[in-house]
């Protein structure tokens, strides 16, 4: 803006007293600036009621990111250009640090602009009800993360090298340091990429319930870190695990299994040895005509073992349900079925019983003892 040019109107305009006229000066920079920040304001509402008409979500997004830092550019450049109006009046040339400063702003600006635009767009191929097709939480997290990451690193970089420093000097310093840090900081590193291993090979993601044999480590993924895996306990409790623990140790994720499983022995008397087999093919053909047991999954019903008071049958089949819950309905309803099998066949669930065999003097004593007390 050609200042020179005002200054010289509100010369002609009898404001000869220089104090005067730069207040004159600011108030139109500032006046200028709210007026140019309230039409920045009035033109995103416009074209936000015109982007909700249309099905395309990337509008809605670009809006949303360019809004906050459009509106603190008009405020930046104002506040230049409100420098450069008070450097005019004064001794001090600070104009290369104005010109620095406003070209950080802008860098910063466009930094931010970039982030929520990042931030908006994991909102948008992560959600069902927007997306056909949605991505994987945890990956489109760990994406977002390194862009947002490189992002920060390049516009600091640019900020130092506007401001006048080399950045040769900061990359050098920043190998050497860095050299020094991994050694103080391993541990730190270790968990690091530990977490990236998690995003790379996703042996879970959040919502998952996991669980490991090698430590005590079990419940509902709650957020995964670059540093820690934050796990909600089953009494509710938060878990943090450090991420290098993963790459030592196994971990099973029951919220990938595709079917339950039922495995369970049962016992009849050896009084109803006669009615076993019909009992195994009942049992069996209750199970493949069960509407919540999958048949094409391994079915087996057979005769096991002679135990210590029972004959032991087992049955091996799996639930087309996965659900905890719904699981322990049907397999308590299987249990009741096979349990009215084997009383429909005249049979009982044997109990541990024991048989006690008494010498024939034994005998003859208690027969003697009994007919004398007659």
């Amino acid at each position: 803006m050609n200042w020179n040019l005002i200054n010289t109107w509100l010369q002609m305009m009898g404001m000869d007293d220089p104090t005067y006229r730069q207040s004159i000066e600011i108030v139109i920079i500032m006046a200028l600036t709210a007026l140019s920040s309230l039409i920045a304001s009035r033109f995103f509402v416009h074209a936000e009621k015109q982007f909700l008409k249309t099905r395309n979500l990337w509008d809605d997004t670009l809006l949303f990111a360019a809004r906050p830092p459009v509106r603190l550019g008009i405020w930046l450049l104002g506040m230049s250009w409100l420098a450069y109006s008070i450097q005019r009046t004064s001794d001090l040339d600070v104009s290369g640090l104005l010109s620095g400063t406003q070209r950080a702003g802008v860098i910063f600006c466009l930094t931010w602009f970039t982030v929520r635009f990042i931030s908006g767009g994991e909102k948008i191929v992560t959600c069902p009800e927007k997306m056909k097709e949605p991505m994987d939480e945890t990956t489109v997290s760990a994406i977002g993360k390194l862009l947002r990451g490189s992002v920060f690193l390049v516009a600091s970089l640019v900020i130092l090298q506007t401001l006048g420093y080399s950045i040769s000097g900061v990359l050098a310093f920043g190998g050497v340091g860095g050299l020094a840090v991994g050694f103080a900081a391993k541990d730190l590193l270790a968990n690091f990429f530990g977490g990236l291993m998690i995003y790379l090979d996703r042996p879970f993601k959040v919502g998952d319930w996991i669980r490991s044999p090698d430590k005590e480590i079990e419940g509902t993924v709650v957020k995964i870190g670059w540093r820690l895996t934050t796990i909600r306990t089953f009494d509710k409790r938060p878990l943090y695990v450090p991420n290098a623990a993963f790459t030592s140790i196994s971990v099973q994720n029951p919220s990938r299994m595709t079917h339950r499983r039922i495995y369970e022995t049962i016992g009849l008397r050896y009084d109803d040895a006669g009615a076993l087999e019909s009992i195994l093919k009942n049992v069996k053909a209750m199970l493949q005509e069960h509407e919540d047991i999958a048949s094409d999954q391994t079915l087996i019903v057979n005769f096991n073992s002679y135990g210590p008071s029972s004959l032991d049958f087992f049955v091996y089949t799996f639930t087309k349900t996965t659900d905890w819950v719904r699981f322990h309905e049907v397999k308590q309803a299987v249990l009741l079925e096979i349990l009215a099998i084997i009383e429909g066949a005249g049979a009982e669930v044997a109990f541990p019983t024991s048989t006690v065999l008494l010498p024939d003097t034994v005998k003859i004593a208690n027969e003697a003892l009994a007919q004398k007390d007659v």
